[in-house]
């Protein structure tokens, strides 16, 4: 098994448990001991998981509150550019596919120009759905959970959920922030959910303006080798790009009222 598969295996086995032995981890993996306590310990420096005594756990108790942003406060902000990127990350899905798309203010911009595809979703994103389920005639799935409504998010406590039997074959994805280490989530609550989700689906694709990349948030979700194509908007720095670039990933700008770049 690959590291980041790996990594994303032992996140996803976390969510909604207090402790995970390491045997289960090892049967999981199929992994070394050696070589799983190198995968763990980079994990615990990212600051994703605890090592307790043989096994892992979260690297605190679940907040009862999410520390995100409300999701009103931050729709309107840098709203012109995430409806660009929004409409140039839909023109990446074919009709008949399964996606999963994560609760976000510029993955809810997506809603305009899906609202006429055939397409069946995941989202843990309450508005998303709404939106989606009464003005459009796309196949909409919610994971079991909780509804925080300021953020407009859907979060389970609970391992076994709706997603375990689903398969994706594209993930979109917002974040707090793109850095070099990787995509990043302020609340941990959020960034466990999302590496639980990203289990399920073959590629994943962000969506991330221009200025997302700046330090935000401690929580990385995944390197960015995990990530296929990152959309972004004309606004992206040389250097942010250059990182991209350097990190392999594929970056589409979207210009608003001008056709969209595509940098490899």
């Amino acid at each position: 098994m690959h590291e980041r598969d790996r990594r994303s295996a032992i996140l996803g086995s976390m969510a909604g448990r207090a402790v995970v032995p390491v045997r289960e981890l090892v049967r999981l993996t199929g992994a070394s001991s050696a070589t799983l306590r190198r995968d763990l310990a980079r994990l615990e420096k990212e600051g994703l998981v605890r090592r307790v005594h043989g096994g892992i756990s979260a690297p605190e108790p679940l907040p009862a509150t999410l520390g995100a942003p409300t999701f009103s406060s931050q729709r309107v902000k840098n709203a012109e550019k995430k409806r660009a990127i929004a409409a140039a990350a839909c023109g990446l899905c074919q009709d008949g596919e399964s996606i999963i798309i994560n609760a976000g203010t510029t993955t809810f911009a997506m809603v305009d120009f899906l609202k006429d595809r055939r397409l069946n979703i995941l989202t843990n994103s309450f508005p998303i759905a709404e939106a989606l389920i009464r003005g459009s005639e796309n196949r909409i799935t919610l994971p079991g959970g909780e509804v925080y409504r300021e953020q407009g998010i859907i979060l389970s406590p609970f391992e076994d959920d709706a997603i375990q039997n689903l398969h994706a074959t594209t993930m979109f994805m917002s974040a707090a922030a793109i850095t070099s280490l990787g995509v990043v989530e302020a609340d941990p609550l959020v960034a466990r959910a999302e590496a639980k989700l990203l289990t399920r689906a073959d590629r994943l694709i962000v969506l991330a303006d221009s200025t997302k990349f700046e330090p935000k948030g401690s929580l990385v979700v995944c390197p960015l080798s995990r990530v296929t194509t990152l959309v972004t908007d004309d606004g992206i720095s040389e250097a942010a790009l250059g990182m991209l670039e350097r990190a392999g990933v594929e970056t589409l700008i979207a210009r608003v009222g001008k056709e969209i770049a595509s940098a490899a």
